[in-house]
């Protein structure tokens, strides 16, 4: 049966900023970014969680998670000052994590606050939710089809949140160039599956009863959640966590890690800084980054700060990439590629990879069969996206690595510190 103490749906918030700002690679290079950064949930963004926050929350002038120059009560009117005094120079890559759950209502706020760093720029930003199903035009962040934001302007963007599964979101300006730059971020949807107590087989019954969530298998061949072939008898607690609504408890997992692939060349970066022209047809990655970082910055925990020219320390890179489990736990690696001009493999030794999601979709057929499987090995291009299992029960306890067989990308632009790789703690 359904939790009937839970709301099945509510509304989210989160405010973001379009500007520039610093990171620094693993061989202490500091790279320019176009880049979001946070202007809500700015303690949630530091301590590497979404700053996706209740409504309550982002509205609120005391909670250290609440939006940044909201409007005043007195005047209807929004001071810019904290908000340039936070956005500027205060990129984040990735871009600001996002998470909701199924069913909630989403808003989500863009403020361009410029480019200080190329004051001869005036380029607009949009949001776009790669893979999204069932986006509205005007919020899908093309801006053939919807609107740009221009510097010193606001646009709040509308979700209804979609299906469960794993997506990412960057802005779709000259996308080459912007997602070269560092305009990339994460967002994932948590299944409604997470709030059903009982039964899980009949949760999805009660599902096709719901015309908003009605998937007949049998008639659907669209359907991301077709009914199990076998019904394992599995139990929702309300409490559990789960990758799906897979009705059989088979993506059940313990704690989750966003895994964001990217790759940065250098003088592409170096160029975009100095006013110089781009060279796109010329653009290969040297900077292979998981959520902005190379080994064996991955492994630090906390976020990384990088000073810009006023001399304050902004954190850059609030997202650790280390992998920690308590031994017979499973980890949900929720890992997405925005690279603009590699694919990226992802290998594990120890701890064999199940891989449950591909785009936000659950991997089953239309029959009801899943077709999980295992591997030591992943790979994807820019613009895909994978849910994989790490099930710790029988493995020892110990340091695993989850790294690039691809030895070229184990290194920053000159062959030292970096790398796609980072490290599995199986405590």
């Amino acid at each position: 049966m359904h939790n009937s103490a839970s709301v099945p749906g509510a509304i989210k918030c989160q405010q973001i900023s379009g500007g520039d700002g610093l990171a620094t690679m693993a061989d202490g290079t500091q790279t320019y970014l176009f880049a979001f950064g946070p202007l809500s949930g700015l303690q949630a963004i530091a301590d590497g969680q979404p700053g996706t926050e209740p409504a309550a929350v982002f509205n609120s002038l005391t909670d250290p998670n609440g939006a940044i120059g909201l409007v005043d009560p007195a005047t209807g009117h929004v001071d810019p000052r904290p908000i340039m005094d936070v956005g500027v120079m205060n990129g984040n890559i990735p871009a600001p994590l996002m998470a909701i759950d199924e069913d909630d209502e989403f808003f989500l706020t863009l403020t361009n606050v410029g480019q200080i760093m190329r004051p001869d720029l005036f380029e607009q930003h949009t949001v776009h939710f790669h893979g999204y199903p069932n986006a509205s035009a005007f919020y899908d962040g093309v801006p053939d089809a919807s609107v740009a934001i221009n510097i010193g302007a606001s646009f709040t963007y509308y979700y209804l949140a979609p299906d469960a599964g794993t997506y990412f979101w960057h802005c779709h300006i000259t996308p080459p160039e912007h997602l070269q730059m560092g305009m990339v971020g994460q967002i994932y949807v948590r299944p409604r599956q997470n709030r059903w107590v009982g039964d899980l087989y009949a949760g999805l019954q009660q599902q096709k009863l719901d015309v908003r969530t009605k998937c007949d298998s049998s008639a659907d061949i669209l359907c991301s959640n077709p009914l199990p072939a076998v019904n394992t008898g599995a139990v929702g607690s309300g409490t559990t966590k789960y990758a799906y609504n897979d009705g059989d408890g088979s993506t059940q997992y313990d704690v989750e890690y966003p895994l964001q692939i990217h790759g940065f060349d250098p003088n592409f970066h170096f160029v975009g800084m100095t006013f110089n022209p781009e060279g796109f047809a010329d653009m290969k990655d040297k900077y292979f980054l998981l959520n902005g970082r190379s080994y064996p910055d991955t492994v630090t925990t906390g976020s990384l700060q990088t000073q810009s020219a006023d001399g304050v320390n902004h954190f850059s890179q609030p997202l650790p990439a280390l992998i920690n489990i308590t031994k017979g736990q499973k980890a949900l690696l929720r890992i997405s590629d925005l690279d603009v001009t590699e694919y990226q493999t992802l290998a594990s030794l120890g701890i064999p990879m199940k891989v449950i999601g591909y785009n936000a979709k659950l991997l089953r057929d239309q029959s009801g069969n899943n077709l999980y499987y295992t591997t030591n090995s992943i790979t994807l291009a820019g613009g895909e996206s994978l849910d994989v299992i790490l099930d710790s029960s029988n493995v020892p306890k110990g340091i695993y690595y989850l790294y690039t067989p691809n030895l070229d990308h184990l290194a920053n632009d000159a062959e030292n510190f970096g790398g796609l790789m980072t490290e599995v703690h199986v405590n």
